[in-house]
């Protein structure tokens, strides 16, 4: 199974996260004075709407852009699958800070066997943060789209000639690595198939408690410092699922 994984992140989009940016929306999460101050600067006065990520176990905003929430995924269709290291939202069961700076985030807050710790032999998403290891929590994000689309490899799969402003929602799963068979498989989370025309993923978690859905925006390293134009509806768990990395 350690291959199929290895072959999903590379298909997949695998990004450092940041610490959480300062939105213009409620919950306040981590990062330097400096990352805070640079972003409420960009931002002040300019009309963006609700930025993501945040936290989740904070419902209440002041931001008074809005727009309407996008349709549930099953009257949409997947056009992306992207992988984060560290979560990028907090809240829930990922609270940790993982630290400033490039490549930090959210980290899971329970604790894990030395079973499900024990390193693999096969290096697994390597890449200009180093590679993934059991222990190591991730944030998968499931990209929807309202125009007719096709899974790609960059947000801009959720895009077509057809339709420019489509709604996109995002539904959200963070996870940690574990070195365990039994644990969930993230091949078959990620495997999806149409129904009635629609890419749906038949097998994404439903154990993993209520979602938090809110408007938000696009997320990455391109928006750490700025604010994010694009706007998403986004539905993120707050328990962790435990993935196999093998």
């Amino acid at each position: 199974m350690q291959t199929a994984f290895i072959e999903l992140l590379a298909a997949a989009t695998l990004i450092g996260t940041t610490a959480l940016a300062s939105p213009p929306s409620p919950g306040p999460g981590e990062g330097t004075p400096a990352e805070r101050a640079a972003f409420a600067a960009e931002t002040r006065g300019k009309g963006y709407g609700p930025q993501s990520p945040r936290d989740i176990d904070h419902h209440e905003g002041n931001n008074r852009q809005v727009f309407s929430f996008a349709p549930e995924a099953a009257q949409m269709t997947l056009c992306n699958i992207n992988l984060h290291e560290s979560a990028e939202h907090k809240g829930g069961q990922f609270t940790t800070y993982a630290g400033d700076g490039h490549g930090s985030g959210f980290s899971y807050d329970g604790t894990l066997t030395p079973a499900e710790l024990a390193p693999v032999a096969a290096k697994v998403g390597d890449g200009e943060n180093g590679d993934l290891a059991p222990g190591d929590t991730v944030e998968a994000h499931f990209v929807y789209s309202t125009a007719k689309a096709i899974p790609g490899p960059t947000l801009q799969s959720c895009f077509t000639e057809a339709t420019h402003n489509p709604q996109l929602r995002v539904e959200a799963v963070i996870g940690v690595l574990v070195n365990d068979p039994d644990a969930d498989d993230f091949t078959q989370i990620a495997r999806f198939e149409s129904l009635d025309g629609l890419n749906q993923l038949p097998d994404l978690p439903a154990d993993l408690g209520a979602p938090t859905v809110y408007n938000g925006s696009t997320t990455g390293e391109d928006f750490d410092l700025k604010g994010s134009p694009v706007q998403v509806t986004w539905s993120v768990r707050p328990k962790v699922a435990k993935i196999d990395i093998g």
